[in-house]
């Protein structure tokens, strides 16, 4: 039975190709998230040989691992092979890295070849993120580690209550995953040692109608089943500004929320959980604990 919130995975590769040229002018949180995720690698040590960006865009991230890590072998994952393109652009002699177009729920990667993952603001965008978790399982090596950020529920939601106000029929808005939501699910996929947190940012506009163009350059299109067919109409999106215009600050801005939730989780070491334990229990040696320092909770 398809819900109203279920996105479809020809639409989401097909809006962020449309949205590759376009990208990287618009991208001012994306940019913001991957640089903060990145420093966070400062905080673990790590000296991988194999390293995936899952859900690469335009190429800047897996240009700055290769940049940290230069010993090691980076891969560019992305589902939009227009995507894939640009981020060529981003390849240097010193930032090679090589390109691959796939979905993360099915990686053409082998298991437990991967030391560390990384992924900024893709799994938003997956229909099924324990599928995307147990595919990070399978491919990390004992000991990897997987690191992400993506979006939670309070992410867009003066947008969100705008359009509930004005078009309550219809889905405007995708939905996105609570932190303990996604902390359960890496501890169904196996992941050991989670640790999540989140990190509200708001952007500002001086019309909503910036804020959804600036959505269409990303391609963050509404690509939900429950989603209005056809064009919205002069009424419906009058309605809508109207209702959007309640949040408008004492500066003349309208504002953005994002709530950016961080989670890292490492790829269990010993032989597997005791069975003796309950479900998400896993025994870690007391001689791994000091190769690595957690990500600050």
């Amino acid at each position: 039975m398809t819900h109203e919130f279920d996105l479809d995975r020809a639409e989401v590769r097909d809006s962020f190709s449309r949205a590759a040229r376009s990208y990287d002018a618009a991208a001012v949180l994306q940019s913001r998230v991957r640089g903060e995720l990145i420093e966070r690698l400062d905080l673990v040590r790590l000296d991988p040989q194999v390293v995936l960006d899952l859900g690469s865009g335009t190429g800047h991230a897996a240009s700055a691992l290769k940049r940290r890590y230069r010993r090691a072998h980076v891969l560019a994952l992305d589902l939009s092979e227009a995507m894939l393109r640009e981020a060529g652009r981003q390849r240097g002699l010193f930032t090679r890295f090589d390109r691959v177009g796939a979905d993360a729920a099915a990686l053409p990667i082998r298991s437990g070849s991967v030391d560390l993952l990384y992924s900024n603001l893709m799994l938003q965008w997956c229909m099924d993120p324990d599928q995307v978790f147990r595919e990070c399982r399978r491919i990390l090596k004992p000991g990897g580690l997987l690191t992400f950020a993506t979006l939670g529920p309070d992410t867009l939601i003066e947008l969100r209550r705008a359009w509930q106000a004005a078009d309550p029929a219809h889905v405007h808005v995708n939905r996105f995953l609570d932190m303990h939501d996604l902390g359960d699910g890496l501890i169904r996929a196996g992941l050991a040692e989670p640790v999540l947190d989140v990190e509200r940012c708001t952007l500002t506009y001086e019309d909503v109608r910036d804020l959804m163009q600036d959505l269409k350059s990303i391609g963050a299109h509404n690509v939900a089943s429950g989603r209005a067919r056809g064009l919205t109409g002069r009424r419906t999106l009058a309605a809508m500004r109207a209702a959007y215009e309640s949040y408008r600050r004492a500066d003349g801005q309208l504002p953005t929320t994002y709530e950016v939730v961080f989670g890292h989780a490492w790829a269990p070491t010993g032989a597997g959980r005791d069975r003796r334990e309950p479900p998400g229990v896993t025994r870690v040696p007391l001689t791994d604990i000091s190769r690595r320092t957690p990500v600050k909770p």
